[in-house]
């Protein structure tokens, strides 16, 4: 049984996708159980037209993905109490199967300790899933659902109990990893992450380094997720492993450049209050097959 709990889905655009927008907003609508409540949130840009029963929020600034969501969390009262699970979907996503929301309640009812739900990503035309998009180490098997150490950022389900207990995603980051600081925080509070297979949200592929400033962000970003979460004794661990399979990887002169340009941003700057996690989620984390030090 799952209790009746409530669904909210939050979805943030720059109103540069209608149509898939609306052809995901029409996959929310049609799932099973209760009606999903949603926000769109417009990330510094008007929101295209939705329909009826769609609450919308415009910015007058793009906030980044982390402090896009958080505002549209926040749509649903503080830390998102008016529900008890909240969606967090792409706007160029679609909902394969009209049972998703209702797995949801189903998964959360039966374990009171998981926290969050990580969809599987399939691409649409092939429905291949990318190994980037499987959250953990042994991402050969896609099908295969398990325990995880973190969780994809948009095709998931939170628990709105989480964001009440350790806070939202991390405004600063504005782009990259902020869905990992999420999960060391929660797992440190007690809180489990799962990944499901059988929930998808159908995709296009697409590389993460279309981003211009992917680089960039992705290392300040890890360096500032060291300095916020882990041991003092891990930080140099953690960042030298990722600095070894960044080299090993050989990226372009340029890209490498726009790496350490953020390597050195990231210990440079503030990364916001530092709550390193307790050395029992560091075994948690070990035993669950991602030691936070790759």
């Amino acid at each position: 049984m799952s209790g009746g709990m409530k669904v909210g889905a939050v979805i943030i655009t720059m109103g540069n996708r209608p149509d898939e927008l609306r052809a995901l907003l029409d996959s929310v609508a049609k799932q099973d159980g209760d009606p999903v409540e949603v926000v769109v949130v417009g990330n510094g840009s008007p929101v295209p037209d939705v329909p009826d029963g769609v609450r919308t929020v415009e910015l007058p600034e793009n906030l980044g993905i982390p402090g896009g969501r958080n505002v549209g969390v926040e749509a649903f009262g503080p830390g998102g109490r008016d529900v008890d699970i909240l969606l967090f979907l792409d706007d160029d996503g679609l909902l394969a199967g009209h049972d998703t929301a209702e797995l949801c309640r189903e998964a959360f009812a039966a374990d009171p300790r998981l926290g969050i739900i990580s969809f599987r990503i399939a691409d649409p035309e092939t429905g291949v899933t990318q190994r980037r998009h499987v959250p953990r180490l042994r991402a050969s098997d896609p099908l295969r659902s398990s325990r995880v150490t973190t969780f994809l950022g948009g095709a998931n389900a939170v628990r709105t109990q989480v964001f009440t207990e350790v806070g939202g995603l991390p405004d600063e980051f504005f782009y990259a990893h902020e869905e990992t600081d999420l999960a060391w925080r929660a797992l440190d509070a007690g809180w489990m992450i799962d990944y499901r297979s059988d929930m998808v949200l159908y995709h296009p592929t697409t590389a993460p380094s279309r981003h211009a400033v992917y680089h960039r962000m992705v290392a300040r970003n890890r360096v500032w997720l060291a300095r916020r979460n882990l041991p003092a004794l891990l930080v140099p661990v953690y960042l030298g492993v990722w600095m070894f399979l960044t080299l090993l990887r050989r990226p372009s002169r340029p890209a490498l450049k726009a790496w350490f340009g953020g390597f050195r941003e990231g210990w440079a700057t503030p990364c916001g209050p530092r709550r390193p996690m307790k050395w029992r989620t560091v075994w948690r984390l070990t035993r669950l097959g991602r030691p936070p030090v790759i």
